[in-house]
């Protein structure tokens, strides 16, 4: 998948404006699951934001001419949504909610619960086949789940979300989606706000004047195929996490960067 540099994860949004906002102020990408209980609340959002509903007086297209193309919509099923008669009424439960003909990124949440990969993805398949569903994404798998996701699929997986910030990421999963060429999704790319505590992160925010958590989000897309999905509600953080695509660091930032410890995971199996 062609995914943009930076998405909204959309974790602990309860409000369908932030979503609007997002997209009126240029989002593309739209990340939830089931689990997060908000999928009706990205629904509503969407349907404002392609409606040009979003209240941003600048908007990137808030005429009400953004197309439902335009915009990867992506969710993740739970680990007891994984069982092969599961799958398809979990999704279609999800497509219904956000309000969508088809989920376009519908990923395995994490391999654990009712996942089994030899049940669980040939029952993702039927569903892509029915058209319910675009694509077929994998989430905090390690590299041996995603050689056997690759083995059983006969393909990669459309993408592969795992957790990367300056704090924790694994190599070896840059390296495997290189190696597949698919797009790694950055979550929690902020640390959860531990950024802002990050001495190699904050020096390079200095010298750059720029924020840590823009640094950050520089940081993970530097790392090709890396995309982030930052959550953010407020339109000030919205807007800054967006520009922070823009924002290029050199190698040395980026090495200095990556000599930071990786022992903070926040979400460990």
């Amino acid at each position: 998948m062609e995914l943009p540099p930076v998405g909204l994860g959309t974790m602990g949004i309860d409000d369908p404006d932030a979503v609007a906002t997002a997209l009126d102020l240029g989002y593309r990408h739209l990340d939830t699951a089931r689990i997060y209980d908000n999928e009706a609340v990205v629904g509503e959002g969407l349907a404002a934001g392609l409606a040009g509903d979003g209240g941003v007086d600048d908007a990137a297209d808030g005429t009400g001419n953004l197309d439902r193309d335009d915009v990867t919509v992506a969710t993740k099923l739970w680990i007891d949504d994984l069982a092969a008669d599961a799958v398809e009424p979990a999704a279609r439960e999800s497509a219904d909610r956000l309000g969508v003909d088809a989920i376009d990124l519908l990923y395995v949440h994490r391999p654990r619960g009712d996942y089994d990969p030899a049940a669980t993805l040939p029952a993702l398949d039927r569903v892509v086949e029915e058209g319910l569903v675009r694509n077929v994404g994998v989430s905090n798998f390690e590299r041996p789940d995603l050689d056997r996701a690759v083995d059983v699929l006969g393909r990669p997986p459309a993408a592969h979300q795992t957790e990367l910030h300056p704090l924790f990421h694994e190599p070896e999963l840059l390296d495997h989606a290189r190696d597949h060429g698919y797009p790694v999704v950055a979550y929690s790319p902020l640390a959860g706000g531990r950024v802002r505590e990050v001495d190699a992160v904050v020096g390079v925010a200095d010298a750059r004047e720029t924020t840590p958590e823009a640094v950050a989000i520089a940081w993970a897309t530097a790392k090709e195929p890396v995309v982030a999905i930052p959550k953010a509600s407020s339109e000030e953080h919205l807007r800054a996490n967006l520009a922070a695509a823009d924002l290029e660091l050199t190698e040395a930032e980026v090495a200095a960067i990556d000599a930071v410890p990786r022992e903070a995971e926040l979400f460990p199996e």
